[in-house]
């Protein structure tokens, strides 16, 4: 069937024809973007001119206008319908029964409808008070009736807002400010608002706006296809769903894929960050042009009053070879040729990031279709120009995403296309790959003091998550990438070697800290064999800390930190030549030994809470101390069930485990019995610690028997039940045979849950383990704990019980 057929049965059938018509077009396979918006809208205008005409028979000076969405003739399949009932004030029973012979038909239709009955005068006063109904208004387009009516309303509230643009521009600029602080940014959500976070479609009306001010405009390349790109996404989301809905869920993303014929999710997801990058960088830029200009019309007056009085301040300074600031960007020096001078992109951004300046849209447009590529290897000037520009903190953000928009970054780095705009499933991470990247260049240029090769610092934290965009690990694929281009870039053999080795084992310090016995001498040395030098320590350290810091506030704390300082400072001891000690000779602390004494004299636990405020190891303290949660230490008399009987204990305390290490502890000579230590840091889940005579007084029952933790935490449970969300995957329980020559370790990877560790440990007890320590690491609502264990002799476990206990182990955590 022909549009043209459509709009006839439309016309023939009233509002049931037009439902028919309607439904028609929108399973239309042919049919779809811009197309169908179009012809929806105009199939819906044919529909209600046909109702203005029954309606409005013998009624003059009316006429029926579409504005907002609608009135730009972009309807998607659930939009509202924005509707002005426009009247001269000369029959208003009349025109009241037009309105309802017009709104009853779309609400019976179930349709969403926004409407008002004005006359131009009472429309331009709610205009003058009301931002939103003035932009709505700015995409007014006639449907039905007075056509000069609608007319002569156009024409005045493009004038209005033309004669109020410096004041209403601001406002405008605000409202889209407090927006995107409300809904974010729609190029780095994993559920965006396609509509109403930074980037989206309302941003692209706003520019519109601006344009129509004719005080400013955005740039255009790419931004029709931007915002069509996004229509094109809302259309499939409301066609896939059935609703008006703007929101980009998880559970709906892959039939919105399959709707638009895209190949899954993540492309899907790629392409509306592509745009919404667009639109943000064209808002960026009109916002900027606009400021510029009503500041130039705020000084214009001051200065024709001046008389001559005084030599004018010179339009341009100077801030590097061929750049210059001009009006608060950095521009492009008369003498400039980046024809002839490939190091000038390199040399403007990093004069804008060190200065704190914008880079002009016209300077980089320019050096994108005039610059030369760089030799390879790039000169020396290039590779200090882009350690400069990384190391410059956050200026540097907005400065690359200028390079970027008009393609100059993948064309000095071709690798970074793969990571561009990739999306990162994963609650913890904050940032697509390629922002996540530059914001660990950001936090790394704040420790450029703390190592003595800043340089190689800063590549590092550029290029370590580069190998995302490839298949299998991405530290393995990192690494050989790292090396082409850290080679490309000019670094000699050595800092290549070192480059490629801090992106090889980026995450290698803080899943070790976090979940690896540091008293385990294979423990350290492996660490050691690993980063090779001092030196690359170093880095490393810092690397991990900038990584994490730029990954979210679940991936860092002091506590973290201190862990992982911990570790370097252990490495540092075995690359320096010491041996690291046998855990089993260590020296207990005197509290320790106090604690182990007092529970041999009593036969029954002991326990102490202490809190822990200093900072790492290596660190200054700065201001008011952070908690790193409390520690608990626990001597028992040696005996099975320890580990279970305390996790329990305190899941009923609500109290969250951070690090568990439990060892047997050499008692003085003179002193008979073998006690089990306990060193835990536990912080609250809410509220505060409870005492610690409660939970030795719990924990003594527990011990003996006397206390039924499992069932008090399922009474718990059955009490507060949790609230579904999103189906966590399934836990996974590993067994790592040569992380340690003392013990085996089990690694566990589970959602965390309270009383997780409770149900581990006392599976292990079952399985007729010992556990020599544990390390518990939670990111987000994922648990990955490892246990050190061993059969009751002492000796790690064979190969075929370990992955025996493994899988038993993890079959209960299904269950």
């Amino acid at each position: 069937m022909t549009g043209t057929d459509v709009q006839k049965e439309a016309e023939d059938s009233g509002p049931s024809g037009y439902a028919a018509a309607r439904l028609r077009l929108l399973t239309e396979e042919a049919r779809s973007g811009p197309p169908r918006r179009a012809a929806l809208a105009e199939l819906t205008d044919d529909w209600l001119t046909g109702l203005f005409a029954a309606g409005a028979e013998g009624l003059r000076g009316a006429s029926l206008v579409a504005v907002g969405g609608y009135g730009r003739g972009e309807l998607s399949p659930r939009s509202d319908l924005d509707l002005l009932l426009l009247h001269d004030g000369s029959d208003p029973k009349a025109v009241a029964a037009l309105a309802d012979r017009l709104w009853y038909p779309v609400w019976d239709l179930g349709l969403d409808l926004d409407h008002s009955v004005r006359t131009p005068a009472e429309a331009r006063k709610t205009a003058g008070e009301d931002l939103k109904v003035q932009l709505g208004l700015l995409d007014a387009r006639h449907i039905a009736g007075d056509l000069g009516l609608t007319a002569g309303l156009r024409t005045a509230v493009l004038a209005d807002w033309r004669n109020q643009a410096p004041k209403r521009l601001p406002e405008l600029q605000e409202l889209c400010a407090e927006r995107a602080e409300r809904q974010g940014e729609l190029q780095y959500l994993l559920e965006p608002d396609l509509k109403e976070a930074r980037g989206g479609l309302r941003d692209a009306t706003a520019l519109r706006a601006v344009a129509a001010s004719w005080l400013a405009d955005a740039p255009r390349e790419g931004l029709a296809d931007a915002r069509r790109r996004l229509l094109d996404v809302r259309d499939a989301l409301h066609l896939a769903t059935g609703r008006a809905t703007d929101r980009l869920a998880l559970q709906e993303q892959d039939q919105v894929a399959a709707e638009l014929g895209l190949l899954d999710a993540d492309t899907l997801l790629r392409q509306v960050y592509e745009a919404a990058r667009v639109v943000s960088y064209a808002s960026d830029v009109t916002w900027r042009e606009v400021g510029r200009v009503l500041r130039s019309r705020a000084v214009r007056p001051r200065l024709r009053a001046m008389l001559g009085g005084g030599k004018p301040a010179p339009e341009r300074s100077p801030l590097a070879e061929g750049v210059v600031e001009q009006d608060g960007e950095v521009v492009l020096a008369r003498a400039a040729r980046p024809e002839r001078d490939p190091v000038l992109p390199l040399r403007a951004a990093a004069a804008a990031a060190q200065a704190g300046l914008p880079l002009s849209l016209h300077a980089v447009r320019r050096m994108a279709a005039t610059v030369r590529p760089l030799p390879a290897p790039w000169p020396a000037e290039a590779r200090e120009q882009l350690v400069t520009l990384l190391g410059s903190g956050r200026p540097t953000v907005e400065v690359w995403e200028a390079l970027e928009a008009e393609g100059l970054i993948t064309r000095l780095l071709p690798d970074w296309e793969r990571v561009r705009c990739r999306p990162q499933r994963n609650a913890v991470h904050l940032w697509t790959v390629d922002r996540h990247l530059i914001e660990t260049a950001v936090r790394a240029s704040e420790f450029t003091r703390r190592v003595s090769r800043p340089d190689l610092l800063l590549v590092a934290a550029l290029l370590h998550d580069i190998g995302k965009g490839w298949p299998g690990d991405h530290s393995v694929a990192g690494e050989i990438i790292a090396k082409d281009v850290a080679a490309r870039i000019g670094f000699d053999r050595h800092d290549v070697t070192v480059i490629a080795t801090l992106v090889r084992h980026h995450l290698l310090l803080i899943e070790t800290a976090t979940r690896r016995d540091l008293e385990d001498p294979a423990t350290v040395r492996s660490v050691a064999e690993a980063v090779g030098s001092p030196g690359t320590l170093e880095l490393l350290h810092a690397l991990t800390e900038a990584d994490a810091l730029a990954t979210g506030p679940a991936a860092w704390s002091s506590w973290r930190g201190s862990l992982v300082a911990d570790l370097v400072k252990r490495v540092s001891a075995v690359l320096a030549g010491d041996a690291p000690d046998d855990p089993e000779d260590a020296a207990p602390t005197a509290e320790q030994e106090r604690l182990a004494i007092e529970a041999v004299a009593t036969g029954s636990p002991v326990l102490a809470l202490r809190a822990q405020t200093e900072p790492p190891a290596g660190q200054e303290p700065s201001g008011d101390p952070e908690p790193l949660g409390v520690e608990l230490l626990i001597a028992v008399p040696d005996q099975p069930g320890v580990l279970p009987a305390v996790a329990g204990v305190l899941a009923m305390h609500r109290l969250t485990v951070r690090t568990a290490e439990l060892r047997s502890l050499t008692l003085p000579d003179g002193v008979d019995g073998s006690v089990l230590l306990l060193d835990w840091r536990v912080a609250a889940e809410y509220g505060s610690l409870p005492q610690a005579a409660r939970l030795r007084a719990d924990l003594v029952r527990a011990l003996d028997g006397s206390l039924d933790i499992a069932g008090r935490l399922a009474e718990r449970d059955a009490a507060y039940p949790r609230r579904r969300g999103v189906v966590a995957p399934p836990p996974r329980v590993s067994v790592h045979p040569a992380a340690s020559r003392l013990a085996t370790v089990i690694e566990v990877r589970s959602q965390d849950a309270p009383g997780l560790l409770f149900r581990i440990g006392r599976a292990l007890e079952d399985a007729s383990v010992r556990v020599r320590s544990a390390h518990v690491s939670t990111l987000g609502a994922n648990a990955v704990d490892a246990f050190y264990v061993t059969g009751p002799e002492g000796a790690p476990l064979p190969g075929e019980e370990a992955e025996s206990v493994a899988r038993k182990l993890e079959e209960t955590l299904r269950g």
